[in-house]
């Protein structure tokens, strides 16, 4: 439980620092005079290096374990988070922009270190609570990060200053908690794997092996059903984190600390939401087996598709907050099904197949972004982006699993759900 807590806090720094500029992207447009494309472009690089960190992370997990690739990604990745105040230039603001993206790799350890910690009857809830109490970080920074850059204009700093030493609060953070998770962690509940790989003959981590996991991993077609289901729905809360405030802002004519407000209220959500999205996948598991959860994340993401089409033709304000809140519930629970599904579909390489998945939310954002930089509309590309997300639903019940892997899974359930609670009938799953 130690881990358990030490993992979210550290990948709710990392949303804190991933996205505490985007809040006060109004000021730093205004400074460094930035058109619409190439805040589209900001857009793009805040989570496209991402992609590539979380594929290398998810490997890295299975090689070294998951405390040490915390720990170096949390020191290193606070640099650039501090630095990002040093930007003078839309260039140098791009390049930094890029590298903060890649502390988003943290979601793939966050996600590998709390599956080898819990069992299978629990690991859909426990994922999905450290990744949303994570996400959390997204909401917080849109209320937080503009007091923070009150505080240092109450100090008589000047906007394009107060800005940039905003930025450190996050950075300092970030470097902190790599040393507090270094010296806080285990990376099983069997030890470290330096210390366990050569006693225990079955373990899996550090293997040389490893790579030839990988490569198993990659020629699934489950992982990558998943990779494109991830996409729909962690790739739109990536977008709307970097897009609420602007959204808010330029659509309604609010002031910026009160957009940040709202837009904030979108990654509160998660302080529940996701959870409620593993606790489902969980239930449905334990009576339907696998094949449950893969139903129960069909029906979130067309949920999901749904609320962000209605989401998008809003002209109230009041309807938009509130459309907008049922559609970051549906968003969030998708994210915690996928992620109930996830530790089942290859158990030699969960770190493998978390990276692939997880980099899917990032290639979803990725290419949600294309659309905000052109010159269609926020609500259009908002309503262009609910119709695929609705479509991925369907896309989602292709993923399958064999008998066998049904019945490995329904026999360690019948180990752990208490006696009297209804398990799945694996035949009738299959």
């Amino acid at each position: 439980m130690r881990t358990f807590h030490l993992t979210w806090i550290a990948f709710f720094l990392c949303f804190f620092g991933w996205f505490g500029i985007a809040p006060l992207m109004v000021y730093v447009r205004e400074e460094l005079s930035l058109t619409k494309a190439q805040i589209g472009n900001i857009i793009i690089a805040s989570v496209a290096i991402t992609i590539f960190m979380r594929l290398l992370i998810g490997w890295l997990c299975d090689k070294i374990g998951p405390r040490i690739a915390y720990t170096f990604l949390l020191i290193f990745g606070s640099i650039p988070v501090m630095c990002i105040g040093l930007a003078d230039s839309y260039l140098t603001f791009l390049l930094l922009r890029l590298a903060i993206g890649a502390i988003g790799a943290s979601f793939v350890i966050t996600q590998y270190h709390t599956s080898v910690m819990f069992a299978p009857n629990i690991i859909g809830t426990a994922n999905a609570t450290t990744a949303g109490w994570g996400n959390l970080g997204g909401g917080v920074t849109q209320m937080v990060m503009p007091l923070i850059f009150g505080f240092f204009v109450a100090f008589g700093f000047t906007t394009g200053v107060s800005w940039r030493l905003a930025m450190v609060v996050p950075g300092v953070a970030l470097f902190l908690m790599g040393i507090i998770y270094y010296f806080g962690t285990q990376d099983t509940p069997g030890g470290n794997f330096k210390d366990i790989k050569d006693t225990y003959p079955t373990f899996q981590g550090g293997k040389k092996n490893s790579l030839s996991n990988f490569l198993l991993v990659i020629k699934d077609s489950r992982v990558w059903l998943l990779f494109l289901a991830y996409g729909a729905c962690f790739g739109i809360e990536l977008t709307i984190n970097n897009i609420a405030a602007l959204y808010y802002v330029d659509q309604f004519k609010l002031e910026p600390p009160t957009a940040g407000l709202i837009a904030g209220l979108f990654g509160l959500m998660n302080l529940f939401a996701r959870t409620l999205g593993g606790v489902f996948g969980d239930k449905f598991g334990i009576k339907w087996g696998l094949r449950g959860r893969v139903i129960w994340l069909s029906a979130a993401l067309a949920g999901e598709g749904i609320c962000l089409i209605l989401f998008s033709q809003m002209t109230s304000l009041i309807l938009a907050i509130s459309s907008m809140i049922v559609f970051s519930l549906f968003v969030q629970m998708s994210e915690g099904a996928t992620f109930s599904v996830v530790p089942f579909v290859n158990k030699k390489a969960i770190g493998a197949v978390s990276g692939i998945v997880g980099a899917g939310g990032n290639v979803g954002a990725v290419s949600a972004g294309f659309l905000f930089r052109g010159e269609l509309t926020y609500q259009n590309a908002l309503l262009i982006i609910g119709i695929l997300v609705t479509v991925s639903a369907f896309f989602a019940l292709l993923v399958r699993f064999s008998m066998e892997e049904e019945k490995e899974v329904g026999d360690e359930m019948s180990q752990i759900v208490p006696t009297g609670e209804k398990k799945a009938d694996l035949l009738t799953a299959t």
